[in-house]
């Protein structure tokens, strides 16, 4: 996925690299103003190579470093360590299921709160209300935010 890509909220993205920047941009904004990581995000895409799933699971401590040092950013070395583990994990699921939308297919038979559960603990940096957020922005079914948590 090319840095210039858009990605309207609710939308299915395009293929596997934008459900990653979707998860990855969904860890970021847990914790810090969403309009911060907003007038950030261009960065975001150029400094984790467009999201391809494929780089960024190969990245190393060199990576790591380079990402520390980006002042265009946000250089919370716990949500980049995050973002590499992430991205093995999709690269895993992909693997097995041929596809980020076919594995979210695979827990389509899960209550909310089971699914919910499920991707919190695939995903590090990845809690109940960013799953939530993570869903409604890539198009998927989600309860009324009034009845998330029940």
């Amino acid at each position: 996925m090319s840095a210039e890509r858009e990605h309207r909220p609710g939308e299915k993205p395009q293929d596997d690299n934008g459900y990653f920047e979707k998860l990855t941009q969904t860890v970021f904004q847990t914790g810090f103003s969403w309009k911060v990581i907003r007038n950030k995000w261009p960065n975001f895409q150029v400094a984790f190579d467009g999201f391809d799933v494929d780089e960024v699971a190969a990245y190393d401590e060199r990576d790591v470093e380079r990402l520390l040092a980006d002042e265009g950013i946000v250089r919370n070395g716990r949500k980049i360590q995050g973002t590499i583990y992430n991205a093995r994990i999709v690269q895993a699921l992909i693997a097995e299921h041929g596809s980020f939308h076919r594995y979210l297919r695979s827990l389509d038979g899960l209550t909310w709160k089971e699914r919910r559960k499920t991707l919190s603990k695939t995903f590090k940096y990845f809690g109940p209300t960013g799953v939530y957020f993570f869903l409604r922005s890539v198009g998927e079914q989600v309860p009324p935010w009034e009845e998330r948590d029940r």
